[in-house]
C-alpha cells in the first residue's frame, strides 16, 4: 500500500493481464458480525483485509469473541446471542465503517451492556437517526452525545421482556439500506414472536439487502419478505453457524478493472483484463455494472468466478442510467464517461451524499479539475466528454474515500497523455489496500519516470535516494549494490576482476538472482546488506565495473528496475548512461574531507578501526580512478542539476531534491 502524501500516475497507455480481487467489504463485515452473534466456530475463507474490517474484528474482540487466525483463514467463536455480563462502559471506535458503525448499533442495542460507539470526523457527519429511531420504537436506549441524528452514542441495555414487538417497526429506506440491514442483522437476536419490519419510502440500494438476506439463510435465518417494503424475522430465529464459508470477491472493485478493460488498449501482444474472485453469478448487486460497462461498449465474457473485459466500443457510448442498484460501483461510470461520445448522466444516486464523503460534489470537483464540463444536483450527475485537446493534468483530492481514489485512477489512460496526482492514495486501505499495486502490475506507461541521483562515494547519494523513493511511493534501484553485489559473487566463485575472468563475471552479472527488499539487499534469499558494505567490497565493486562485458550485463537489468509508478537510481552513471532521459538527474557531491569523516563515523559505529587519513586517501584515490576511467566515467550529466551537500542536513537535501521534482511536473504544490 502507498503511504505517500501523494502518487504521481503517469500517462499509461494500455493494459492487459489477470488481477486477483480482495475480498467483498460488504460480505466481510456481515459475515463477522453474524459468525460473532451465532453459536458455534465459522471458519471465514477469503475475508478482506482493510481498514474496514479491521475496525470490526477489533469490536469483535472487545466483546469477547474469540477470533483465531489459521492460516489463510479466520475462525470465530460465536457470542451465542449473549454477552458475558458486565457493568462497565465499554468504548468502540469504529473510524469511518459505515459497514461497522450501523450494524453493531442496533446488535449492541439488543446484546445488552454499556457501550459507547464512535469514529472518525466525517462518520459524525454520517446520519444514523432513521436507525436509531426505529430502534427506539422497538424500546431500545440510545443517547446522541453529541449532534442529534449522528454519532458519537452511547447504549444502554434493556430488557428483552420490555421491548415491544407486537408492532411492526418502521425505518426510511430512502437514505441509506445500510438502516434495514442493520435491523435484519440485529432484530434475531429478539425474535421471541414474528418481528415485521416495515420500510418507509423506496428503499435504495436493494442489492444490498439482498446480499443481507442471502448471509442471513447461511447462518440460519430465513426472513420472509413482501415486495421491498415488508420483512418478517420468524418467532424463534437463532443464529447458527455454517461451519465454513467463502467471501466472494468485492464486485465494487471490479468495476475499476472492468472499466480498465473496457478503456485501455493491449500491451505487448496481450488483450484484455481477466479478473478472478468473482463472476456475473455474485450474490453482490454491484455485479450489475457488466451492464452498463457493456452498455458503454465493453466486451464481457464470464464464468463462475471470473471475467474477461476487452475493449469494444471506441469511444464509449455515452449512457443515461438509473443507477441506484450500483451506487458505489456507479462512480467508476462517472471517470469512464471522459471517454465517451456525449453526455452521460447517472440518476437516483441520492445516498452518494450520505457515503464516506458526498460523492456527488466529489466527482463532480475532480472531474471538473481534469477540464471536464459537469453538472449536478441532488441526485444525479451529468459529465460530458473531454476531447484529447481538453484534458488538463490534475492534483485529484479524495476527501479520505478510498473509490474516489481508485476511481480517477482510470483518468490516467487520458489521450492526451498528462499525468494524474492522487492525493492521499492511502486511504484504499478501507477496502483495496493494494489497489494500485494490482493496477501497476497489469498498466504500461507511456514513459516511467526516473529520478537519477549520481556522485562520488560516500557522497550520501544512497541515503538521499532511498528516502527520495519512499517520499514519492517509487521504487529504488542502488546501481552501487549491483556493483558490489557482482563483487561479492565473483569472490565466491573463486575469480579476480581480471581480464581474462571478464566473461565469467559478466555471466554472474546477467543473472543475479537480486532483490531490493525493504532496505535489505537480498542475493538469492540471502541478505547480503551487510557483506557487501565493507570497504572491501567497495574496492571489488570499483574494479569490476571498469570491465566493459560486465558493465553491459548489468545495463539491462538496471534499466528492469524502471517500473510504475517510478523509479530513483543512485549511483555513478544513471544520469549518463543507464537513463538519460531522465526527466530529473542530480549530481550530488561534498568535499573528500566531509565524506572522510561521514565514513569514519560509519565504520566507527559498527566497530570497524580506521583513521581518518586513510579513509580520505582512499576517496581521492577511488574517485581519480572512477573520473579517469575509459567506460562511464564519473561525471555529472550535461543536464544535471548540482547539489554540494557539505553542509547540508539529510532533510535539506531531500526538500531541495523534492523541490526540483515539483518544478517538472505538471501539478501545483502538495
Amino acid at each position: 500500500m502507498f503511504s505517500t502524501a501523494f502518487l504521481d500516475l503517469p500517462p499509461l497507455v494500455g493494459a492487459a493481464g489477470t488481477v486477483r480481487l480482495p475480498g467483498s467489504k460488504s460480505i466481510s463485515n456481515r459475515v463477522l458480525l453474524l459468525a460473532a452473534l451465532a453459536s458455534g466456530t465459522t471458519t471465514i475463507h477469503d475475508l478482506l483485509d482493510s481498514d474496514d474490517t479491521r475496525v470490526m474484528l477489533d469490536a469483535l474482540r472487545a466483546l469477547g469473541c474469540g477470533i483465531q487466525p489459521a492460516g489463510s483463514t479466520l475462525q470465530i467463536t460465536g457470542l451465542g446471542g449473549q454477552l458475558k455480563p458486565s457493568e462497565a462502559l465499554l468504548p468502540l471506535f469504529l473510524g469511518n465503517a459505515g459497514t461497522a458503525m450501523r450494524p453493531l448499533t442496533a446488535a449492541l442495542s439488543l446484546l445488552g451492556g454499556e457501550f459507547e460507539l464512535s469514529g472518525v470526523p466525517r462518520m459524525h457527519e454520517r446520519p444514523i437517526g432513521d436507525l436509531v429511531d426505529a430502534l427506539t420504537q422497538l424500546g431500545c436506549n440510545i443517547d446522541y452525545l453529541g449532534n442529534p441524528g449522528y454519532p458519537p452514542l452511547r447504549i444502554h441495555p434493556v430488557d428483552h421482556d420490555d421491548l415491544v414487538l407486537d408492532a411492526p417497526i418502521r425505518v426510511r429506506g430512502d437514505v441509506s439500506s445500510q438502516f434495514l440491514t442493520a435491523l435484519l442483522l440485529a432484530l434475531p437476536l429478539a425474535a421471541r414472536n414474528d418481528i415485521v419490519i416495515e420500510v418507509v419510502g423506496e428503499l435504495i440500494s436493494k442489492p444490498y439487502i439482498e446480499i443481507t438476506l442471502n448471509l442471513l439463510a447461511r447462518f440460519g435465518i430465513t426472513v420472509r419478505r413482501d415486495g421491498w417494503e415488508r420483512f418478517t424475522i420468524p418467532a424463534g430465529s437463532r443464529y447458527s453457524s455454517p461451519g465454513d464459508i467463502h467471501v466472494e470477491a468485492d464486485a465494487s472493485s471490479a468495476s475499476y478493472f472492468i472499466a480498465l478493460g473496457a478503456i485501455a488498449t493491449g500491451v505487448s501482444g496481450k488483450n484484455g483484463i481477466r479478473i478472478e474472485g468473482v463472476g456475473a453469478d455474485s450474490i453482490q448487486g454491484d455485479i450489475r455494472f457488466i451492464d452498463a460497462a457493456r452498455q458503454m461498449g465493453a466486451e464481457v465474457d464470464s464464468g463462475a468466478n471470473w471475467l474477461e473485459v476487452r475493449r469494444g466500443a471506441w469511444p464509449l457510448k455515452a449512457i443515461d442510467l438509473d443507477a441506484n442498484h450500483i451506487p458505489d460501483a456507479a462512480m467508476t461510470l462517472a471517470v469512464m464517461a471522459l471517454y465517451a461520445d456525449g453526455p452521460s448522466t447517472l440518476r437516483n444516486i441520492a445516498s452518494w451524499r450520505v457515503k464516506e464523503t458526498d460523492r456527488i460534489d466529489a466527482m463532480a470537483n475532480e472531474l471538473q479539475k481534469l477540464g471536464a464540463t459537469v453538472e449536478a444536483g441532488p441526485d444525479f450527475i451529468r459529465v460530458h466528454p473531454l476531447a484529447q485537446a481538453g484534458w488538463k493534468a490534475a492534483s485529484i483530492r479524495t476527501y479520505d474515500d478510498h473509490r474516489v481514489a481508485m476511481c480517477f485512477s482510470l483518468a490516467a489512460f487520458n489521450p492526451a497523455g498528462v499525468p494524474v496526482r492522487i492525493l492521499e492514495p492511502h486511504c484504499v486501505a478501507k477496502t483495496f489496500p493494494d489497489y494500485f499495486e494490482t493496477l501497476f502490475s497489469v498498466a504500461e506507461g507511456a514513459e516511467v519516470p526516473v529520478i537519477c541521483i549520481d556522485g562520488p562515494t560516500a557522497s550520501g547519494k544512497g541515503t538521499l535516494a532511498a528516502e527520495v523513493a519512499r517520499l514519492l511511493g517509487y521504487h529504488y534501484l542502488d546501481s552501487g549494490s549491483l556493483y558490489r553485489v557482482t563483487g561479492l559473487a565473483m569472490r565466491r566463485a573463486g575469480l579476480s576482476a581480471d581480464p581474462q575472468h571478464e566473461a565469467q563475471i559478466a555471466a554472474l552479472a546477467a543473472a543475479l538472482p537480486l532483490q531490493f527488499i525493504e532496505g535489505k539487499v537480498m542475493l538469492d534469499g540471502e541478505d547480503v546488506s551487510d557483506e557487501i558494505r565493507t570497504e572491501a567490497a567497495g574496492m571489488d565493486a570499483s574494479r569490476v565495473s571498469t570491465l566493459p562485458s560486465v558493465r553491459a550485463a548489468l545495463l539491462a537489468l538496471q534499466q528492469r528496475f524502471r517500473q510504475l509508478p517510478g523509479l530513483v537510481a543512485d549511483g555513478r552513471d544513471m544520469g549518463t548512461v543507464i537513463f538519460p532521459h531522465a526527466p530529473l538527474k542530480v549530481f550530488l557531491t561534498a568535499s573528500a574531507a566531509q565524506r572522510a569523516e561521514r565514513r569514519h563515523k560509519q565504520l566507527i559505529s559498527k566497530g570497524i578501526s580506521t583513521t581518518l587519513d586513510s579513509l580520505r586517501s582512499d576517496l581521492e584515490a577511488r574517485d581519480a580512478r572512477d573520473s579517469s576511467r575509459s567506460v562511464a566515467p564519473l561525471k555529472p550529466a550535461q543536464d544535471a542539476r548540482h547539489l554540494d551537500n557539505s553542509q547540508l542536513s539529510i532533510e535539506k537535501s531531500i526538500d531541495t531534491v523534492l523541490d526540483w521534482w515539483q518544478q517538472v511536473q505538471p501539478f501545483k504544490s502538495a
